[in-house]
């Protein structure tokens, strides 16, 4: 059986985490948040459009 990582960890691998969270620290961008981060709402949004949803509904479905 192969055991390595899915396709969509390794292109999440290439991200550099540690700038992006600068970035969101620079921008405030988590200041009102307190479960959805900006990293979890960019992994949801990358996940849509490399699945080819049509709708945040679609996504949310995930049929």
């Amino acid at each position: 059986m192969f055991q390595d990582k899915y396709v969509f960890s390794q292109l999440t691998a290439f991200l550099n985490r540690t700038q992006f969270n600068n970035y969101v620290r620079k921008y405030d961008g988590n200041r009102y948040v307190k479960h959805f981060t900006c990293w979890n709402q960019m992994l949801a949004m990358m996940f849509g459009q490399l699945s080819n949803r049509e709708s945040l509904r679609d996504l949310i479905v995930g049929q």
